[in-house]
């Protein structure tokens, strides 16, 4: 034990400008990621605001109890899901396609603008978009102009108030958000091929797409891998922002998400211990969501894992 001791503080000293900065974000995590850890501890008490975490009572299982015959805590579920499985079939992949038919292009300049005019909204927070889309698609707004002119619609009305519309518009504009951002890691993947696979592909006749799917995106396995096991893992997780900003007592049946479900129970209503509780359990269940897309996308990938 003490030799390896010695060895640690040899190989500290001598590593100690690296250390240095790694250091600090260790401590980082430690303070606010490790240690608050404990505070889950609420899930299975009985807190209130004049309780501390020691003092609160211990009430076992009876949170989750609960939380296994709430109606509204399931219908959130449903909402989380529904909107979760529509991103991840339709913005997981598009960032994919955008990246390919980004890389493709050929004339700098015209290249440089797609990029930045599709990375630019996921730089602007939901406050900024959200009062975008609550104005655009109002009564008076572009959508019900640009329907109302194609014939579609006789009668302007406000989608937004509509429950049944709610999980498309959180989908569509989630993916208008980041599906810019998301080529990020795609397209440095690609600018990292040998073009000397799209020339001998070339030689033998391949067209376009056949060097797309035959070369491009086999080597870009890895990385969909990763972003698909993340995304999974994030099924229960739908955007809180996005949900604050485009929810109203309208629509909120089919908005209510587990994140936003969890917030109103805890800070609106002050019930700390059932929120933690429901937190704790979506936190359980992620993890078994990366653990098993993980080992699915391993058996796809010759038993390799990407984590």
């Amino acid at each position: 034990m003490g030799q390896r001791v010695k060895e640690f503080a040899v190989d500290f000293m001598r590593q100690w400008e690296l250390q240095s900065m790694i250091w600090p974000g260790v401590i980082f995590m430690i303070i606010f990621c490790y240690i608050p850890i404990y505070g889950l501890t609420i899930a299975f008490k009985h807190y209130t605001v004049i309780d501390t975490l020691d003092s609160a009572p211990w009430v076992g299982l009876e949170n989750f109890r609960i939380i296994m015959s709430d109606r509204y805590f399931w219908d959130s579920v449903v909402n989380t899901l529904g909107i979760s499985f529509l991103k991840l079939a339709i913005g997981f992949v598009i960032p994919i396609i955008l990246a390919v038919m980004i890389y493709e292009v050929r004339w700098g300049r015209f290249k440089k603008f797609v990029q930045t005019v599709s990375y630019l909204p996921h730089f602007l927070s939901w406050i900024v978009l959200g009062g975008m889309l609550i104005t655009w698609l109002s009564t008076s707004g572009l959508f019900n102009q640009i329907l109302v002119e194609l014939g579609l619609i006789s009668k302007p009305q406000n989608i937004l108030l509509d429950p049944g519309k709610y999980w498309w518009i959180a989908t569509l504009s989630d993916v208008w958000k980041e599906a810019g951002w998301g080529t990020i890691l795609y397209l440095a993947i690609m600018a990292k091929i040998d073009p000397t696979y799209y020339e001998a592909a070339k030689i033998d006749g391949a067209s376009r797409l056949r060097q797309i799917w035959y070369i491009t995106i086999p080597n870009m396995k890895t990385i969909i891998s990763l972003n698909l096991i993340l995304t999974v893992s994030g099924l229960l997780g739908s955007n809180l922002d996005q949900t604050l900003v485009l929810m109203n007592s309208q629509n909120r049946e089919k908005a209510e998400v587990i994140n936003s479900y969890v917030y109103r129970m805890g800070m609106t209503q002050g019930d700390f211990s059932y929120a933690t509780a429901v937190g704790l359990g979506v936190s359980i269940v992620s993890v078994i969501l990366l653990v098993t897309a993980n080992k699915i996308t391993s058996k796809l990938n010759d038993n390799q894992s990407v984590l």
